[in-house]
């Protein structure tokens, strides 16, 4: 089946869609620092490269599905809370403007858990509406990728549109019994990763695994407020677009509590808490190796990383989508 991709970033929700056999033959993302990214990652699909403010429905090819996550810092915990009143927020709109128009079988929008958040209960409540009244019986649920195959605590919500006349409702998969770890994915890279150059730039080619680098210096009251070190054998916490609250790596001890809101590290200790690098964050977001992030400071290739949806979980949603349609033809 042909899908179209909207905000689709460095393209974790196309992977996961391409490997459950469905092809990804136009996107669009407007930030340009993510263009070489996914262009080189998908040479077979067209990049529309303008806002989708500005996108004409007729400009998008006919489809048979339409997935993407509207830029969610409006609606996250760590943003500006004011959601939908914000621009960005209201970027969801444009997602539904599309779709009324090219009404395929089917679409996916995935968003940050904070819109549950009873400030947005009202705007959470229209944006369900207008979906249903574009013609579609919608699913909602709040999922954890930690479920479906991503060794990550990561919560987001879904929503999965099926087209009226195709007479289903989408049912979300089952958690997958098999869980995944840190020392899952990334203990064989333990020792490789190197620091950023100067300025938190790349070290690019002296790389042995692309990407494989950390962004150093301090770190601020507020991520010391917390442990930020999960060990070996537990999920990562929530990988961020933010390079400098990158999860500690789990070599290093778990931190010490002083007081409410202030840990520390474990003193003679200190040069094992670094940042994972941008690899190892790719990893956690199930991201193939061969998936190349390009750029020239590592902030930018940390926030690729971490807006992107984990590749393993798209995949379960996508497998699921395509199942149950093929049981209602």
């Amino acid at each position: 089946m042909r899908i179209v991709s909207l905000f689709s970033g460095a393209g974790g929700l196309d992977i996961g869609f391409k490997n459950a056999g469905f092809e990804v033959i136009w996107a669009n993302e407007f930030d340009k620092v993510i263009w070489e990214t996914f262009e080189k990652n998908f040479p077979n699909t067209v990049l529309d490269r303008r806002s989708i403010r500005d996108i004409r429905s007729s400009n998008v090819p006919d489809c048979e599905g339409i997935i993407g996550g509207p830029p969610c810092q409006s609606w996250s915990e760590g943003g500006t809370l004011k959601g939908i009143e914000d621009k960005r927020g209201q970027l969801f709109f444009e997602f539904i403007r599309i779709l009324r128009d090219k009404n395929p079988k089917f679409f996916l929008a995935e968003n940050v858990s904070g819109m549950l958040a009873s400030r947005h209960k009202y705007a959470l409540e229209n944006i369900k509406n207008l979906l249903e009244e574009s013609g579609y019986t919608l699913s909602f649920s709040l999922l954890n990728a930690v479920d479906y195959g991503v060794p990550q605590d990561r919560k987001r919500v879904f929503f999965i549109g099926i087209r009226n006349d195709l007479g289903f409702k989408f049912q979300f998969p089952a958690p997958l019994a098999n869980k995944y770890v840190l020392q899952d994915v990334i203990y064989d890279i333990k020792n490789s990763a190197l620091p950023a150059e100067e300025k938190q730039y790349t070290n690019g080619e002296k790389c042995t695994l692309s990407n494989h680098e950390y962004m150093t210096g301090g770190f601020s009251s507020i991520f010391m407020s917390r442990n930020r070190v999960r060990s070996w054998h537990e999920p990562s916490y929530t990988i961020q677009a933010g390079g400098r609250h990158a999860p500690i790596h789990p070599q290093a001890p778990k931190m010490v509590f002083v007081e409410q809101n202030k840990r520390i590290f474990i003193q003679g200790k200190e040069d094992l808490y670094r940042r994972l690098s941008i690899r190892e964050c790719s990893r956690i977001q199930t991201f193939p190796d061969d998936h190349i992030f390009y750029y020239k400071n590592l902030i930018a290739g940390y926030k690729m990383v971490g807006n992107a949806v984990p590749c393993n979980l798209a995949f379960c949603l996508a497998k699921g989508i395509k199942e149950q349609m093929a049981l209602c033809n």
